[in-house]
């Protein structure tokens, strides 16, 4: 690149994560000129979230990309249990899913995006620029934006000129803070610690989530580790560090007895992350030339682990509603609201069903010092059995599940060879 280089294109994607590569990749394969920008070398953040429901297995079918996603390192879960004090309850059956992949895929997010951005990179119309981050947008004087401003690999810099950009860059967005969007905030009573300790052939598979006097963890199946999130009060993480890290894994083995003899892999609090929780949302999701989805639109609660698939549904709709009008150069915002108005359904209902839980169930949790029975719907899932596929279709499908564009073969754009 030059000391100034400058890019014209149709669509600017800000940020590089699940939703900004399945844009990008959903776009180009329409022949909509795209470029994504990721300020990261690579993808290779750790602790982050790694589910693949089923509605995003099926799209990933759909996408000729099921056989590629097998290949990934994986594991496959179809049910979830939590352990209470009094006995382990089964709470959901993705077995029982009728149309869909009948189980969560377990995938590293860096292997996930990696396959996205190499199935992206096969179209002309696809760009990905790594190791550039968005400095400033770019705004006529009306306010309508027209593309970003960037610092490359060197610190060099670009401009992206385009007839829309989307904010794809998180929970963080450096977007929505520059067009002074202030989300409506609706609080968590939780933060979560990630940690990792070694897993044998001998533990239990899947997601186990086991609760206790004043704190839960849930453990995810990674095959030859446990990724584990355990749970805190909100805003409690210097206590936990102020009462030692030997107290720290005595709490985790009073829940998982069976890592007593791993604990120790946790040598100081420098091995644990923690996860700020928040539940937020923007009332509006878009601008004249610019358009917000996943977590910069909408900020999920890790209640259920949908946050990634919410916001690939979120990128199928905005490439099936916005194609035609980008290929016709007739873009309005108009097009952008008709995005908002088929994604916030899905986000009220997930975000109204992650409070009632936030709620009803971990904020009492957290605050209590006595052992915790089984709520009674927890009992009644576990004994009946039929009733376990209703949070599986909850959680793993979703409210309105996306499908992706079907586009006739004479309007393919060729692949690269």
């Amino acid at each position: 690149m030059n000391r100034t280089d400058e890019i014209n294109t149709e669509v600017c994607v800000v940020g590089g994560g699940p939703a900004g590569l399945m844009l990008g990749l959903l776009l180009a394969r329409a022949g909509v000129r795209t470029v994504v920008l990721e300020k990261h070398a690579d993808f290779l953040r750790d602790f982050r979230g790694d589910t693949v429901h089923p509605s995003t297995l099926a799209l990933i079918g759909e996408l000729g990309l099921a056989r590629r996603a097998e290949e990934l390192p994986h594991r496959k879960v179809r049910y979830v249990t939590l352990t209470f004090a009094d006995g382990t309850r089964r709470i959901g059956d993705f077995s029982r899913l009728r149309g869909w992949p009948p189980y969560l895929m377990f995938v590293p997010q860096w292997d996930f995006l990696e396959m996205l951005a190499t199935e992206a990179a096969r179209h002309d119309t696809f760009t990905l620029l790594r190791e550039t981050e968005m400095t400033a947008l770019l705004r006529d004087p009306d306010g309508t934006v027209r593309g970003v401003r960037a610092h490359g690999p060197d610190g060099r810099s670009l401009t992206v000129r385009a007839a829309l950009t989307v904010a794809c860059d998180g929970r963080s967005s450096r977007v929505r803070w520059e067009l002074g969007l202030t989300p409506v905030e609706f609080g968590a009573p939780m933060d979560v610690l990630w940690f990792r300790l070694s897993r044998t052939e001998q533990d239990p598979e899947g997601i186990q989530g086991l609760v206790g006097a004043g704190g839960a963890l849930i453990s995810l199946d990674r095959g030859s580790y446990w990724q584990i999130a355990y749970l805190i009060p909100k805003g409690g993480y210097d206590a936990v560090v102020a009462q030692g890290l030997d107290a720290f894994r005595a709490r985790v083995v009073s829940l998982f007895p069976r890592l007593a003899d791993r604990v120790g892999e946790i040598t100081s609090f420098d091995d644990v992350r923690m996860l700020t929780v928040q539940v937020d949302r923007l009332r509006r999701w878009h601008v004249p030339g610019a358009l917000l989805i996943g977590d910069a639109a909408h900020a999920m609660s890790p209640i259920g682990g949908v946050g990634i698939n919410l916001a690939i549904q979120d990128a199928v709709a905005a490439a099936r509603l916005l194609t035609p009008a980008l290929r016709a150069g007739r873009l309005t915002e108009a097009d952008l609201a008709a995005v908002q108005r088929r994604r916030m359904l899905p986000t009220r209902v997930t975000q109204r069903a992650q409070r009632i839980m936030q709620r009803g169930v971990l904020a009492p949790l957290l605050r209590t010092e006595r052992p915790v029975d089984a709520p009674l719907p927890f009992r009644l899932l576990d004994r009946f059995p039929v009733l376990r596929g209703i949070p599986a279709r909850v959680v793993g499908v979703g409210i309105r599940p996306e499908r992706a564009p079907v586009l006739p073969a004479t309007e393919r754009y060729p692949a690269r060879s």
